[in-house]
């Protein structure tokens, strides 16, 4: 008999994508709210320039990052020429942190979102926490 282990993978980009796109739709309502029309891009690791700009030493430091200007900042009409609202994951660091520790796929990519969303906002560890909570 075949183990079945022997053919897992890891999960694609595709694949965080899904968790993603699932995990921001069971966000509450008025956090996702402050970034109306988000969109959300996975990638395997973040580009060289972002690297620098972010001071990291490896392109496993980074686990995603929020770029763009919420409704509460920049009211509710979009200016010419403004990308949207966006929040990269990066595929390997989040797989390779995983891989250490005891928390399902689903919630670290949930934690990533919520935090990449919610320091961009300033809000605090404490409500981040009880938005991840929210989110079951």
């Amino acid at each position: 008999m075949t183990n079945p282990l022997a053919s897992l993978q890891a999960p694609s980009i595709a694949d965080l994508e899904i968790l993603a796109q699932e995990a921001f739709a069971r966000l509450p309502r008025e956090f996702r709210r402050l970034c109306d029309g988000v969109v959300i891009r996975v990638e395997d690791f973040p580009d060289d320039e972002t690297l620098q700009e972010m001071g990291c030493e490896s392109p496993f430091d980074l686990l995603g990052l929020f770029r763009g200007v919420g409704l509460a900042q920049a009211g509710a009409v979009m200016e010419t020429g403004q990308f949207p609202n966006m929040v990269w994951l990066y595929r390997r660091p989040i797989l390779d942190y995983w891989a250490e520790h005891e928390e399902s796929l689903g919630d670290l990519v949930t934690h990533v979102l919520v935090h990449e969303i919610g320091h961009h906002f300033g809000l605090s560890d404490e409500d981040m926490e009880a938005i991840e909570a929210a989110a079951g």
